[in-house]
């Protein structure tokens, strides 16, 4: 089996799981009279292409960021991170941020040109999990096949943190979750 093989199968079953974690786990953001009939997320398919190789830029002294959130309320995260990318021979870049310094994973959310029409109107996110503190120049891999609907995108319980406009990209990334 080749690596990108594997990849899609390590994808796929990460994806049944979160399937089966949403219909039958009781924290799950399905409401419980809609999870009998819940059959699972709808992804793209699995896509390499959108394994994206980034450069690291560190922010030093992270700027605070307010972003709005689903249920009208504000909630500060640091930017301490940028990532500049290529897909399809564009250049992007995506800012990625923490509520507290001592979180382990950098938050990021984004809203593409997907946006509320194959995916959920209030955008996207990811987290990344680096191995090590990162430095400026690192390389790390942003897939966007693992891009999901905050919990708010199934029930307004919950208050998501919308991505800020210098997270919206101009492009169209047909990878992760889909969202009707």
């Amino acid at each position: 089996m080749s690596e990108t093989d594997e990849w899609a199968e390590q994808l796929r079953a990460n994806r049944a799981e979160k399937d089966e974690f949403l219909a039958e786990h009781p924290q799950s953001p399905i409401p419980p009279e809609e999870r009998d009939d819940f059959d699972g997320l709808d992804y793209f398919e699995p896509d390499p292409d959108y394994r994206v190789d980034a450069t690291v830029t560190v922010h030093d002294q992270p700027d605070p960021v307010e972003m709005e959130t689903s249920d009208g309320r504000t909630v500060r995260y640091e930017r301490v991170v940028t990532f500049a990318f290529e897909l399809d021979g564009e250049s992007f870049e995506l800012h990625g941020y923490r509520q507290q310094p001592d979180d382990d994973s950098i938050f990021v959310p984004f809203r593409d040109k997907t946006t509320g029409q194959e995916t959920y109107d209030g955008g996207r996110y990811m987290e990344l999990e680096p191995d090590r503190e990162l430095e400026d120049g690192d390389e790390v891999t942003i897939d966007f096949n693992l891009a999901y609907s905050p919990f708010c995108a199934f029930s307004d319980t919950f208050s998501c943190p919308y991505p800020p406009e210098e997270n919206w990209l101009e492009t169209t990334i047909e990878a992760g979750e889909r969202h009707e």
